[in-house]
C-alpha cells in the first residue's frame, strides 16, 4: 500500500478497490460467515478451540483471495482493526444490498 492513510474515511474506499474481483469477495463472505457462526458456537458451547477455529476460518479464506486472486497484502498487515470493521461492513452492505453502490463510489467497476 503505497498511499498514506489516516483516517477510517480514507480507508474504507482503499479497503473496497483491495477487494476489486468478486470471487474475492465471495471468499471474504464465505469466511465472515463461517468466522461468525463459529463464533457464536465456541461461545455457546464454552469452547475456546472453537474460537481459534472461527479465525482460521475467518481469515482463511480471505487470505486465500488476497495472495491468489487480487495479488495484494490483506489490509489486516497495515490497520488491523479498521480492516476487520471494514470486513464486517462490507459483509452487511453485502446483505443489505448496498455494496454495489459502495463499490462504485470507491471507483471499482
Amino acid at each position: 500500500m503505497s498511499e498514506r492513510i489516516g483516517t477510517y474515511a480514507e480507508f474504507w474506499p482503499h479497503y473496497l478497490r483491495e477487494h476489486s474481483k468478486p470471487e474475492t469477495r465471495r471468499l471474504h463472505f464465505a469466511g465472515t460467515g463461517a468466522g461468525v457462526c463459529l463464533a457464536l458456537l465456541a461461545a455457546v458451547a464454552a469452547n475456546p478451540w472453537l474460537l481459534l477455529l472461527a479465525l482460521v476460518a475467518g481469515y482463511g479464506p480471505a487470505w486465500i483471495g488476497h495472495f491468489f486472486i487480487e495479488n495484494n497484502r490483506p489490509a489486516t498487515f497495515t490497520h488491523p482493526l479498521w480492516s476487520l470493521v471494514s470486513d464486517f461492513r462490507m459483509f452487511w452492505c453485502w446483505i443489505t444490498g448496498s455494496l454495489p453502490g459502495e463499490l462504485s463510489k470507491a471507483g471499482v467497476k
